[in-house]
């Protein structure tokens, strides 16, 4: 038997070529079936019951049927529009079902993961059940599925993929859910060692040289073969049923790292700017169209995803802290909850002596930040660092301050580094710069050699503040010793002018009328004159801690009525 495709007016059309005319057409989705009734009814309960109910109404209007037909008319023509079916809705489509045609031929027919739940889906919306015809599809599928699908994880995983086109018949077949157990089962008893990390997709670990010149596409591919394929395929999931997936794995108490490769797959495959490697994330598998995900997709996705991360620390921490660091900024960006972003800090926080500080540099995407980078969001993650450092130490009993923990040390050389990067923002205030520098403890820095470079890069290159406050500190200072210099000069006038009218006083006592020019002068206009134009000894605007010390009473003088 063989198929051949060609034009027609409902898209395309299957012909059995054995040799006799067919006698009934099978529409399902665009695809038009030209077959036999006995094969199928000789297999099929429903659509055995269907061609007998067509039947019995052809022959109750064969009569009048002959009588409207034209001679001219070719009877093989006639005989296969006797039978027609149309099948909306099939599970697995055409494909599936042209599977089940063949069997029921008797084709041998190719079972795999990929096939066996839209065939045993088929099976049983046609009801090719055991009870009906021995051998028939349902058992057939149902055997494969428990011999082979079912005992092998990435069959399992393929399997499950499947079933989301199959929805909701899969379902009600149990597909779905032995599949999930299955994958759940053989996970948890699989060696930890086989499995990946998403560092990069193929394309870019193909061309990938280790620093000694070897090729590590090989070493890439052998342990793709074993770890890597599973949780490639499992990435295929749509949301919902991955979801399901996880939350499976989480009730069977898997281990954190499982679950976790299995999310960073997931994300890296179709969140954008989460992976270098790969800048344009894959369409969405339940979107319809070959377009990138839209940013409320993308969002919700991410939170979905961040919501499902372990919160232990990673086993992998120096990959996974970049990731982390990866989907903190498109967090960011795409404007994700506070959860959201507050998980993924702690979860930097849990193993932040492995990040860089390219890493730290996460850029301020808010409009009420003034600075360059995110230097809030380091602070938190440095204080949830700090917490789960002190927990650890109370678990293990340590003192914090008896040995300085190499991780603290680590993170601390990282910070200094920070600070030295941000140092040179001009919007960075003193204030955020000075609490940032002493968050630290004094046991994370064996020497101080990097908070100096970072002080004076600061002093030197970053804050003008200080430049322009230390510059009109020096101005004023002139200012007030200038101010006080020409207080001291008109201080010496005063002096000099009160001796020269004493030495006038003197000179003109001797009249016998007075005081001299000042007794005549008050004569003349009927006032009386003080000896003294100015005293330098009263207070003046700017006096010298000196000057004050040794102020002397103001002197008095003699006047002459």
């Amino acid at each position: 038997m063989s198929s051949t495709e060609k034009p027609s007016s409902k898209g395309q059309a299957w012909f059995c070529t054995t040799g006799l005319p067919s006698d009934i057409v099978v529409e399902v989705d665009d695809m038009t079936f030209h077959l036999h009734k006995f094969p199928l009814m000789s297999k099929s309960r429903k659509l055995h019951h269907l061609i007998t109910q067509q039947e019995a109404a052809t022959h109750s209007s064969a009569p009048q049927q002959q009588q409207q037909q034209q001679e001219t008319e070719d009877e093989d023509e006639i005989v296969e529009e006797q039978c027609h079916v149309t099948f909306t809705g099939f599970p697995g489509g055409s494909e599936a079902f042209e599977m089940a045609a063949k069997f029921c031929y008797g084709v041998k027919i190719d079972l795999s993961p990929s096939n066996v739940a839209a065939l045993r889906c088929a099976g049983e919306f046609l009801d090719m059940t055991e009870d009906y015809s021995e051998d028939n599809l349902v058992s057939k599928t149902e055997r494969f599925l428990s011999q082979h699908v079912l005992k092998s994880l990435k069959d399992s995983v393929k399997t499950l993929k499947s079933c989301d086109s199959l929805m909701p018949m899969a379902e009600t077949l149990g597909i779905t859910q032995r599949c999930v157990d299955s994958v759940v089962s053989r996970a948890s008893s699989a060696d930890p060692a086989l499995f990946g990390w998403p560092v990069s997709d193929a394309t870019t670990a193909s061309k990938q040289v280790l620093w000694n010149g070897i090729d590590g596409a090989g070493r890439r591919k052998a342990g793709a073969g074993h770890g890597d394929s599973w949780f490639e395929d499992l990435a295929l999931l749509r949301l919902p049923l991955f979801k399901r997936l996880i939350l499976a794995m989480k009730t069977a108490d898997l281990s954190p790292e499982i679950i976790e490769t299995c999310v960073m797959y997931y994300a890296k495959k179709y969140i954008p700017g989460v992976s270098r490697s790969n800048r344009k994330p894959l369409p969405l598998p339940s979107s319809s169209s070959s377009s990138v995900a839209t940013e409320a997709e993308q969002k919700e996705l991410l939170e979905t995803l961040v919501s499902n991360l372990p919160l232990q620390k990673s086993s992998k921490a120096a990959t996974a802290t970049r990731f982390f660091f990866g989907l903190l900024r498109t967090a960011n960006i795409l404007s994700a909850s506070e959860a959201c972003r507050d998980a993924l800090e702690k979860k930097i926080g849990l193993q932040l002596e492995e990040a860089t500080l390219d890493d730290l540099l996460v850029p301020s995407y808010s409009y009420l930040n003034e600075t360059l980078y995110d230097v809030e969001c380091v602070e938190r993650i440095l204080s949830y660092f700090l917490e789960s450092l002190e927990a650890r130490n109370a678990a293990s009993n340590e003192d914090p301050a008896a040995a300085r923990s190499p991780a603290l040390m680590l993170v601390g050389k990282l910070i200094d580094g920070y600070l030295s990067e941000i140092a040179s923002d001009a919007n960075l205030k003193p204030e955020k710069f000075y609490n940032f520098a002493i968050s630290l403890p004094d046991e994370a820095r064996l020497f101080h050699d990097g908070l100096y470079r970072a002080v004076d890069v600061y002093l030197k290159e970053g804050n003008g503040t200080w430049r322009v406050a230390v510059r009109e500190n020096q101005v004023l200072r002139l200012d007030m010793d200038s101010m006080r210099t020409r207080v001291h000069q008109l201080e010496r006038e005063c002096s000099s002018m009160k001796r020269v009218i004493a030495k006038f006083d003197k000179s003109g006592g001797s009249d016998g009328h007075g005081s001299g020019w000042r007794a005549s002068l008050g004569r003349k206009f009927g006032c009386k004159f003080k000896t003294q134009v100015c005293d330098s000894h009263e207070s003046t605007a700017v006096d010298t801690r000196k000057g004050r010390h040794h102020q002397q009473p103001q002197q008095q003088h003699p006047h002459h009525e």
